[in-house]
Parts: structure tokens; sequence; C-alpha cells
């Protein structure tokens, strides 16, 4: 993020810009992808410090710190009847290191969500005969996240094939995406002590399942049980760096 976008960003956000500059920054937005990804990472991350330290128990106990700091430091100044006085550029250079420190902390503080790591693949199911219009209708629709559509395929599949893990374990997947969790976690957890070849894909989208649930104890302790030959295992321990 360039210095000059930093300050753009907060200019308009504080709305100090004229009315030829909105126009000017809005029209960027529309037209300057980079500049938009940039400008909403901005404003997420405003908006997520000001409530983290509004919230947070020891945000008191920061601010007073900070306040210390600065009588300290005025105090001197004051003592030694010596002005500092900032040039612009060395305001950007601070702001720019804030923002970095920013983007740290968010990192660091916020929780893992279920969408960084829900990252499947489409699928191509199995032909089966008879069922084959209703087979495509299911892939079509999971392909195309069209859950709903993909749960009523999937059910009636499964009541003419009940013991299929393949089908099992995507209808479980469109159950996380629906929110539909009781019956999700019912499918993955059969799976998942069972012997099909799905058992480690089954075991990981079960944590997946708590982690949007925000059940992030009974998570951990699911992933800890993937084995180191699992596809998922890597991005498995990386989790549980973050939840542990």
């Amino acid at each position: 993020m360039e210095n000059p976008d930093y300050i753009l960003f907060e200019n308009y956000l504080l709305g100090d810009l004229s009315k030829e500059e909105i126009i000017a920054f809005e029209t960027r937005l529309e037209s300057d992808l980079k500049f938009k990804n940039s400008f909403n990472t901005y404003k997420e991350l405003s908006s997520f410090l000001e409530h983290k330290f509004e919230n947070e128990p020891n945000s008191t106990a920061f601010q007073n710190n900070l306040k210390s700091i600065s009588k300290t430091y005025f105090e001197k100044q004051e003592s030694s009847k010596k002005v500092i006085r900032f040039k612009p550029w060395q305001y950007a250079i601070a702001a720019s290191i804030a923002l970095l420190i920013g983007i740290t902390l968010f990192n660091n503080l916020s929780s893992p969500i279920y969408s960084d790591y829900a990252n499947y693949e489409s699928i191509s199911l199995t032909v089966r005969g008879s069922q084959d219009g209703l087979l495509k209708t299911a892939e079509k629709a999971f392909n195309s996240k069209d859950f709903v559509t993909a749960e009523v395929a999937f059910k009636e599949l499964l009541l003419t094939d009940e013991q299929n893990s393949e089908l099992q374990f995507y209808r479980g997947v469109t159950n996380i995406e629906l929110n539909n969790f009781a019956i999700a976690d019912w499918l993955l957890e059969g799976l998942k002590e069972g012997q099909s070849v799905y058992k480690n894909k089954a075991t990981w989208y079960l944590a997946l399942s708590n982690l949007k649930q925000k059940k992030y104890d009974v998570c951990l302790e699911i992933l800890k049980e993937l084995p180191e030959d699992a596809d998922d295992y890597d991005r498995a321990q990386k989790l549980i760096k973050k939840l542990d």
C-alpha cells in the first residue's frame, strides 16, 4: 500500500475530502481493483482494531500506558524547551509503521474461520446406471455452490444407496455449508469412525464443521486425530497452531 493511498483512505473515512475529491476517490474505487482491495483491507483493519481495543479487558491498561509514555515524552520536551516538528513524509512513514503493526495484530488476534480452510475442488460423482440423472444434478449443484439443490439430490440418492461413502461425505460437506450441523456432523462422524477412503477427509471436515460452529476445543481434538499420511495433515497442523 502506497503512503499517499493510506492518507487518502484516512481522509475519506474522516470526511475530510472535498466534494470533487470524493467523486474522484469513488470513481477510482470502481475502476481500480487493487486500490479498492487496499481500501477495503484498511477499512476492515481500522474497524477491527477500534473494536478490539474498546472491548479487550486490557485496553484500559494499554491506553493508560500509552498516556504515561506520552506524558513523560512531552515533559522532557517541555523541560528542554525543544520542539520537534515532523515533516509530512515523516508522518507518512509513521502511519505506514502503525499500519504494519496493525496488520500483524489482526493476523495474530483474529480467530481462524471455516472459509479459510474449506477449499474443496469440483466433484465428479461415480455414475450408477439409473441414478445418472440425479447424480448429475447433485454434482452440478454442488460445484455451482447451489447447496440447497445439492442437499435434496444427495438425500434422495442415499435413500436407495445408503452405504455410499462418497455420497455421505459430500452430503456432509453440503450441510456444513447450509449450517445444518446436526446432519453434517452425524454423517461425517460415521465416516470418521469407519474404514472407507473418505475416513480422513471426513475427519478433516468434521473438524471444520466445529470450527464454523466456533467449537474450537472440539475442533482441536478432532484435528489431532488426523494421521500424518492424510492429505490435509499439513493444513491441520497449521490450524492446530492457531487454535492451541
